[in-house]
């Protein structure tokens, strides 16, 4: 295992750095200590040729330009929150509606989690290097209450795992959803449209959204378009949506246990032979195919437009909604207590 880092820029006088951890396979992960941003993971195809297939930039200035959370922490409530609103033990939280198409909160707000220079420190193993990001999120920070103590981990491993991991804790009680939320092509970045990609989501339910995508309530099975119970080739799953694309919450059963992971979903680019598995101790699994891309011009590396489809998110989380949705799995954190979840991406070659 490989680990170098440098001077990547500054911000609000806030020194940032580019870490970039390899293994002995080829397999590279840059991560910054702005946002946790994993701007970049390159492996091997089974030509033995490398790429990059995570969607981003090549400078701090153009992740401060704006960007739809390529490879970003969200948080401190990953997803939506209607109305921006919750309330705990009688006390109403007012949040941003920071999502213009929908007026609902999205992703912590304006300033979340991924605004931040984070502090770091490096963990090295004999067969991996961790680098443990942290912050202290104040009480009242976005709206959200209580002083909340975060650690995000990301990390790789010389099994080609690269490791997502969070841990927090707080003064008083909380709402905590955390994710990385990174695009993958696993054709290369910059290889065009992921509809070719074969997805399998080890889901048997989803949870139906209105049209402010804040979830009904109800717990539905997958059927039609929404059906990646087996492999299958997105292009031909989104012939049978009446909607514009993917952003749906997937129910996750954890049938298929790795210790204290559950194997999730497995995503196949049948043109490299690439296979990159999710293992997770989450409930769900957030699946959006990055049809919105096409609303703004997002130029990447060496000047390559990202359109609709150019990349795809499997974000391991809690439901969306949940702090309003009191039969969802609970997003409450007390004083006392930790929140602990852990998400692998592990890449393999067919």
């Amino acid at each position: 295992m490989q680990l170098t880092n440098k001077h990547w820029g500054s911000v609000a006088n806030k020194d940032v750095q580019l870490f970039t951890l390899k293994n002995s396979h080829g397999t590279k992960v840059s991560v910054t200590n702005y946002g946790c941003i994993v701007t970049s993971i390159e492996t091997l195809d089974r030509q033995d040729k490398s790429a990059d297939v995570v969607l981003g930039y090549e400078s701090l200035e153009k992740y401060l330009d704006g960007h739809p959370f390529f490879g970003a922490i969200a948080g401190r409530y990953a997803n939506r929150i209607k109305d921006g609103k919750y309330v705990l033990d009688g006390q109403t939280f007012q949040l941003e509606t920071n999502e213009a198409p929908t007026g609902q909160h999205l992703h912590g707000g304006c300033k979340g989690f991924d605004k931040y220079v984070w502090d770091h420190a490096i963990e090295e193993t004999a067969t991996g290097i961790f680098i443990h990001f942290s912050r202290v999120s104040p009480d009242g920070e976005s709206g959200y209450g209580g002083t909340v103590n975060v650690v995000n981990t990301i990390g790789l491993d010389e099994h080609n795992q690269v490791h997502f991991n969070f841990r927090a804790t707080t003064d008083k009680a909380t709402v905590i959803n955390l994710v990385n939320h990174s695009y993958y092509n696993l054709a290369g970045h910059d290889s065009g449209s992921v509809n070719d990609h074969q997805l399998t989501l080890f889901a048997d339910f989803y949870t139906p959204v209105d049209q402010q995508s804040i979830p009904t309530g109800e717990i539905c099975l997958v059927k039609g378009g929404l059906d990646f119970t087996s492999a299958t080739v997105i292009a031909d799953n989104k012939t049978k949506l009446s909607e514009a694309g993917y952003d749906h919450n997937y129910i996750l059963h954890h049938r298929h246990k790795e210790g204290d992971y559950a194997l999730v979903a497995e995503l196949y680019d049948p043109s490299t032979g690439r296979v990159m598995s999710v293992l997770t101790t989450q409930p769900a699994v957030q699946f959006y195919n990055g049809f919105k891309l096409s609303n703004k011009p997002w130029f990447a590396r060496n000047g390559y437009k990202y359109e609709a489809c150019s990349g795809l998110c499997l974000e391991t989380q809690h439901y969306p909604d949940s702090p309003n949705q009191p039969h969802f799995p609970s997003t409450r954190l007390n004083s006392g207590e930790v929140f602990e979840e852990k998400t692998i991406h592990r890449f393999t070659l067919r």
